[in-house]
Parts: structure tokens; C-alpha cells; sequence
């Protein structure tokens, strides 16, 4: 029972490190495999089978290790030096992705609930504060009542969607787009998936007891992740093309559920990029910890002030600029992790 209880907090927390705003919103389905039409449930398969391999292999690893941060990953794949060099370089893109997420909930709370910019980002960042004071402990915690009621609200959408008489526009929907974009969409979003997720999931595999537990855990979890894009791609393509006017497309077929589920839409939102920040500052918090003599406590706010600083940009004006940058890096370095031949034998 208690080895049922670790393998399920794995696959939740892994669950709510890749699903953050842009997947709640609907944006990245959409962008990523949706507007691709009939053939985005093979390129979702495709995804689906990475996120289960590689996600896997990264804990695995982290547990053999022992690794205390993922530069302690990144050495032991890819060599000392080189290593520093990845792991500095995550370290950027993971205190400008917090930023990121960061300015996703201010933006949410002027949006709505009317609340000043400035006040949603010191409230997210108060609350942050706190849970990241607990370490791991809370985060398995977090993402176990989160992401149950993301997989609900999914549920939910999946069964209104089933109504529609254009239900089966995502296996039958024809777009007119190249197959290169069509067939690297989904190498292209779990690349980016995993790179910022190390984070969370090297620290996640080293926490655990045994092996079998983080395989387990790792495969629910990667399921988990396909079956969530699957059912937004599915929810998404009966509005299709038409959903893609909308900024935020999830919201929209949400409102059609009346005041209740337009509720719960807008909390799973801020859930999400709350647990998505809360994660990657405790990765960050852990990497830093390894090269500069401050306390756990220090750093974390030294790495919410940076945050916050970079937050003032406003949300669009940030994903619009830095993720396509982040998405070159991290294709090549899943690459990396998808070829090196390491001494540890990590087998699946």
C-alpha cells in the first residue's frame, strides 16, 4: 500500500510538471497537434510513448545516481564540463519559464477575478513561499490533490464533447499543413516538456525507495499525459476551425458548461501554473544550492525576486520571444538523452 501510495504521487507529479497553462488553456494541444487534423492522434501516440520512455529513464537514472540536483544528471550523461554548461543554460531557461508562468497569474487574476497584476503575482509568489518551505513532501502532496481534478474536469469535457454531432472531426478533420511540421510537432513538444520537467522529475526519482515504484509511477504518468492531450485534441477538433479565434480555446468550450465548470476551469488554470512554478523554483533552488553557500531559504527568494522582476514584461510579450527559443535547445537535448550510451544500466 504504501509503495501504491509513492507510485501514484509520482505519476501525478509528472502529470502536473507537464501540464501547465498552455495545456490547461488548450493553446499548446491546438498549436502542437489539433490544427494538424486527422493525423494528430498518431503524432499524440508518438508523444505519449516519448514522455513514457524518456520521463522514465531521466528517474531511473536520478535514482541510480543519486543525483541531488538535475547538473548531477546532466554530468553523469553528457560529461563534467559539458554538463555545467547544459545544466547553466537549463538554469536560464527555467528562471525565465517561472517568469513565464509567473506573469500567466497575474494575467489571470486581472483577466478573471478583477484583481491588480501586481497583486496576483505577490499573492502566487506568498503562497509559493510557503509550500516550497515543506521541499518535496509538499509538492507530491500538491500535485496529488491538483491533478486528480484535472484528469475530472478532462472527464468531463470528453463526455459533453461526445454529444456533438462533430464529434469525429478528430480522427476525420483534413488540414492543409506539411508533414514536416505535422510529424516534428510532437518530438518538438515533448522535447520542451521534458527539458523544463527535469527539474522536478531528477529530485523526484532520487526521493524515491526503488526502482519499480519510479517505472510504475513513470508509465501512469506518461499515460496519464497522452490521455489528457488526447481528450483536449478531441474536445478541441469538434469546434475546429473555428476555436482557433479564441485566445484561450479550453475556456471557451468550458463556458458552455455553465458557471460551475467555468469555475473549476479557472482554478485548475491557476493550479496549474502554480504547481508548474512551484516545481521548477524548488529545481532551480536545488542546482543553486550545489554552487553557491546560501540557505534553501535564501535562494528561493533570491530566485522569486528575479521572477518577479522579469514578470513585469507581461505574459505574452515573453512566451511570444523566449519559448521558440527554448524549444531549439530542447529538442537537441532530448536528443542527447535519447542517445547516450551511459555506463549505469537504467533498463525500462
Amino acid at each position: 500500500m504504501r509503495n501504491m501510495i509513492k507510485v501514484m504521487q509520482i505519476a501525478f507529479t509528472y502529470i502536473g510538471t507537464i501540464v501547465g497553462a498552455g495545456f490547461a488553456t488548450g493553446q499548446e494541444i491546438l498549436q502542437f497537434f489539433t490544427q494538424y487534423g486527422r493525423f494528430a492522434p498518431l503524432t499524440i501516440l508518438i508523444a505519449t510513448v516519448l514522455f513514457v520512455w524518456l520521463g522514465t529513464k531521466i528517474m531511473l537514472l536520478a535514482h541510480e545516481i543519486k543525483a541531488t540536483s538535475y547538473e548531477d544528471l546532466n554530468k553523469e550523461l553528457f560529461g563534467a564540463q559539458a554538463g555545467k554548461i547544459i545544466s547553466f543554460f537549463s538554469m536560464i531557461v527555467l528562471i525565465c519559464v517561472n517568469s513565464i508562468m509567473l506573469a500567466g497569474a497575474g494575467s489571470l487574476f486581472v483577466e478573471h477575478f478583477n484583481i491588480h497584476y501586481q497583486t496576483g503575482l505577490l499573492v502566487t509568489l506568498f503562497f509559493s513561499f510557503l509550500l516550497l518551505r515543506k521541499g518535496m513532501s509538499a509538492i507530491l502532496t500538491l500535485n496529488s490533490i491538483v491533478v486528480p481534478f484535472m484528469l475530472l474536469f478532462t472527464t468531463l469535457i470528453v463526455l459533453n464533447t461526445i454529444e456533438s454531432p462533430t464529434a469525429s472531426r478528430w480522427i476525420t478533420l483534413v488540414v492543409d499543413k506539411s508533414w514536416t511540421a505535422t510529424w516534428a510537432a510532437p518530438f518538438l513538444y515533448t522535447a520542451f516538456n521534458l527539458a523544463m520537467a527535469q527539474a522536478v522529475l531528477v529530485p523526484l526519482g532520487a526521493h524515491m525507495p526503488s526502482k519499480s515504484v519510479i517505472r510504475i509511477g513513470g508509465w501512469i504518468g506518461g499515460i496519464g499525459i497522452g490521455f489528457m492531450l488526447l481528450s483536449g485534441h478531441f474536445a478541441l477538433s469538434a469546434y475546429m476551425p473555428g476555436i482557433t479565434q479564441f485566445e484561450i480555446p479550453m475556456g471557451n468550450i468550458a463556458y458552455q458548461l455553465g458557471l460551475f465548470a467555468q469555475m473549476v476551469y479557472l482554478i485548475l488554470i491557476f493550479s496549474e501554473i502554480f504547481t508548474t512554478f512551484v516545481a521548477d523554483v524548488y529545481g532551480v533552488t536545488l542546482q543553486l544550492k550545489q554552487r553557491i553557500p546560501l540557505s534553501i531559504t535564501g535562494i528561493t527568494l533570491i530566485l522569486m525576486i528575479i521572477s518577479y522582476t522579469i514578470s513585469q514584461f507581461g505574459f505574452s510579450s515573453l512566451l511570444s520571444v523566449l519559448y521558440p527559443l527554448f524549444g531549439l535547445f530542447s529538442l537537441v537535448w532530448l536528443v542527447m538523452i535519447a542517445m547516450k550510451k551511459h555506463k549505469s544500466k537504467v533498463s525500462l
